[in-house]
């Protein structure tokens, strides 16, 4: 969602503003700003409705100076895409800008209204502004004013204040919403993203849920709910700096499709041995908690929902344990019934994706014997909370539109899964050195699904002039075309829906017809032919069928229906390597379309409010 970067240094920090907005416009946004003040108290601010580029423009040509600043992309939730609603926000001295939503802000504004103060936006965050600058009249200190003020808001926020009359020093608020502080040397920083960081410092300090913290040029103190001075580790990253670079391609998701095959290998280094799963490799208690486990909770949200569907598949089959998914926005508002010693397990890219977090704080409460996390980001909310982490290592994912997150998602999943079975012995030697073998061949078959690109981009002109496709796929592929139909969805604007192939008949075979496009994930598995029955059923009505299946599973091409040959994989990593193919056809489609592939309209990378 929105990004916030802040510094307190001993030079001019505009720069270093601007650049770290840059480097946050992954998470989705519809305006820019920044403040900074200088030693005299000097205070300037400038906001811009766009992108980035736009408000460096504008700073480029301004004479803004100072060494303690705010900077902020906004994703509109309470207020137009405008310049006005546009942060930070001021009143009187203070500035703010905020992450999240303040639940209680239609109230509050009433509040201060008879206080006698002005509203100029219509933003929930001007809240924030005025409630600070109140609070500051009678305070010893900002950090006391915004303690305060934070008494008072319900909902999640990451906010920054700064006082123009103090501008050595920014104060930070963390609830719900995540912020980090970047280690300098004679200055620190703040970020909802370490990597709006990352060319400046890989020493970084995370916020715990309640925790304020107090940054100057060469100190933090923080605080936590309480009011308590508590210490907060330090961690260095070791992330890659040029994360947020296209490099050669054209766009970041173009980038990390073709990143798969390193992302996977990574994924699967120090894990496994020639044919077996190290289940050590999982995390600290994972064995223990593995022997106990008699049923398995999947909770997640779009792409990674998609991931825990196809895993269930794996937990059910392979693991002989039962397995329920849902999405996290749904358990959450539900009664439900914890199952004798069940793993909770949460899937995210980012480990700050408020539905899913929310779950997990709630299902810690009802008696689950652990709950564990797969994710990306090592220092994350999730990752934090958790019993037990299983990272995908996938590296910095910037597009929207999460690929290769999705695909090491499957792939931690699967050696999961393979763990758990051989823990309680529910799994052959025989069949475990299949299943790893099978992992360890795939980084070089998805080398071979890239090498479809140009098929694929040819193929993708047939959909231009769409307005709806169809996915469909069987078992395990039922998920997989789920998320292909979101792809296309996500960036090209095409509507898709996906069905399981067997459910034609209960509906979908309404909408078949010469303009709807028919996308066919057919593996040779043992439902190929069950497969092609629905297939038929489709071309007898017209339908333009687009079939991806192996070299020998016998389907001819014809007037109506194109063939695209897929080299055979093992059927257990097959869901994995079929996922690749309908992402290049997204990402193809969109180009087409001249959508913006990265940033599609309304979305945002990481969803950190409900």
């Amino acid at each position: 969602m929105c990004g916030i970067v802040g510094a307190v240094a001993q030079r001019n920090i505009a720069d270093i503003l601007v650049e770290g907005l840059r480097r946050l416009e992954y998470r989705g946004y519809d305006s820019a700003g920044i403040a900074v003040v200088d030693l005299h108290k000097n205070y300037t601010r400038i906001r811009r409705i766009g992108k980035v580029r736009e408000l460096a423009n504008a700073v480029a040509t301004s004479n803004l100076i100072g060494g303690t600043g705010v900077g902020h992309t906004r994703w509109a939730t309470h207020g137009v895409p405008s310049e006005v609603n546009s942060h930070p926000h001021i009143s009187g001295d203070i500035t703010i800008v905020h992450n999240g939503i303040i639940e209680n802000h239609q109230a509050l504004r009433s509040l201060l209204q008879d206080r006698g103060y002005t509203f100029v936006s219509q933003t929930d965050t001007e809240v924030i502004a005025h409630l600070v600058e109140w609070e500051r009249r009678t305070a010893t200190s900002l950090l006391e004013a915004v303690q305060k003020t934070t008494a008072q808001l319900q909902g999640a926020y990451g906010a920054v204040a700064m006082d123009s009359n103090d501008p050595e020093r920014l104060i930070v608020a963390r609830s719900g919403s995540p912020i980090v502080i970047g280690h300098g040397i004679g200055e620190n920083f703040i970020a909802s993203d370490p990597l709006a960081l990352l060319n400046i410092t890989r020493r970084f300090m995370y916020l715990e849920e309640g925790d304020i913290a107090e940054i100057t040029y060469d100190n933090v103190n923080v605080f936590d709910a309480s009011g308590q001075h508590v210490e907060r580790a330090v961690i260095e990253l070791h992330a890659q700096q040029d994360a947020g670079e296209k490099g050669k391609y054209r766009h970041f998701m173009q980038k990390e499709v073709f990143e798969q095959p390193t992302a996977l290998r990574n994924t699967l280094e120090g894990r496994l041995t020639h044919d077996a799963v190290i289940t050590e490799s999982i995390g600290v208690n994972a064995v223990d908690i593995l022997n106990k486990v008699e049923h398995v909770q999947i909770i997640a949200c779009g792409t990674s929902f998609n991931a825990g569907m196809t895993a269930r598949y794996w937990f059910e089959s392979i693991a002989g344990i039962s397995c329920d998914v849902e999405i996290a926005s749904e358990f959450r508002y539900r009664k439900f019934v914890t199952r004798p010693n069940s793993l909770l397990i949460t899937i995210s890219q980012s480990g700050e994706t408020a539905d899913t977090l929310a779950a997990l704080r709630l299902a810690k409460k009802c008696g689950y014997m652990g709950v564990m996390t797969v994710c990306n980001v090592a220092g994350s909310s999730l990752v934090r909370e958790s019993d037990f982490a299983f990272m995908t290592r996938a590296g910095a994912e910037i597009g929207v539109a999460s690929t290769k997150a999705f695909t090491t998602q499957l792939a931690t999943l699967l050696m999961l899964v393979t763990a758990l079975a051989k823990q309680q012995k529910r799994i052959s030697k025989a069949k475990e050195k299949e299943i790893v073998q099978a992992l360890h061949a795939l980084p070089e078959q998805i080398e071979q699904a890239l090498a479809l690109d140009k098929d694929i981009k040819a193929l993708a002109t047939d959909f231009a002039d769409k307005q709806h496709t169809l996915f469909l796929g069987r078992g395990e592929f039922y998920p997989i075309a789920v998320e292909a139909a979101l792809k296309l969805k996500e960036i090209s604007y095409i509507h898709a829906e996906a069905y399981a192939a067997g459910e034609l008949k209960h509906g979908p075979l309404a909408l078949i017809d010469a303009d709807m496009p028919v996308v066919v994930i057919a593996p040779g598995n043992d439902l190929l032919e069950k497969l092609k029955s629905n297939i038929e059923e489709v071309r007898a009505r017209g339908g333009l069928l687009y079939v991806f299946s192996e070299q020998k599973s016998g389907f001819e091409a014809a007037h109506n229906m194109k063939i695209i040959r897929m080299p055979k994989v093992n059927e257990i990593t097959a869901p994995i390597f079929y996922t690749v193919p309908m992402q290049l056809l997204a990402y193809h489609v969109a180009l087409i379309k001249g959508t913006d592939v990265d940033q599609p309209r309304n979305l945002a990378k990481a969803v950190t409010v409900e």
